[in-house]
């Protein structure tokens, strides 16, 4: 589920594109995790950031609507490509969502998946990788 946050961003500040993904090579998500089963141990937030330069953007990951971890980016350039990685309990099944904040602190956009057990979804919702 993508929410972007509603009027917060100034200028031409841009999310263009955010995603979960398994993985990032050549930094470009390698897939987008919509829903993952606790087998998985790891998950990737990916941003492509529009004219954020000079700013520290932040990845703030929340478990079930409270804040986990931050993770702080200096953005040095007009698009700039940035992942965090977290590392998944198994036992911590629910709704994971990370916000992005701009260097002023203002969320800017919202993502979640659903980690969810094996033998409730053995399938896990994986698409292929938006375009970049």
């Amino acid at each position: 589920m993508l929410i972007p946050a509603m009027g917060l961003a100034a200028g031409k500040e841009k999310v263009a594109r955010a995603v979960f993904t398994t993985g990032v090579e050549n930094r470009e998500p390698v897939d987008q995790v919509l829903r993952l089963n606790n087998t998985h141990r790891e998950v990737y937030f990916f941003t492509e950031l529009r004219h954020f330069d000079g700013q520290t953007v932040t990845h703030r990951w929340e478990y079930e609507g409270n804040m986990v971890t931050e993770r702080k980016f200096e953005v040095g350039g007009p698009r700039w490509r940035v992942a965090s990685r977290k590392a998944l309990n198994p036992a911590m099944t629910g709704r994971w969502s990370v916000t992005v904040l701009n260097g002023e602190g203002w969320p800017v956009y919202t993502a979640a998946f659903d980690y969810v057990k094996k033998e409730d979804y053995p399938e896990d919702a994986i698409l292929p990788p938006p375009p970049p």
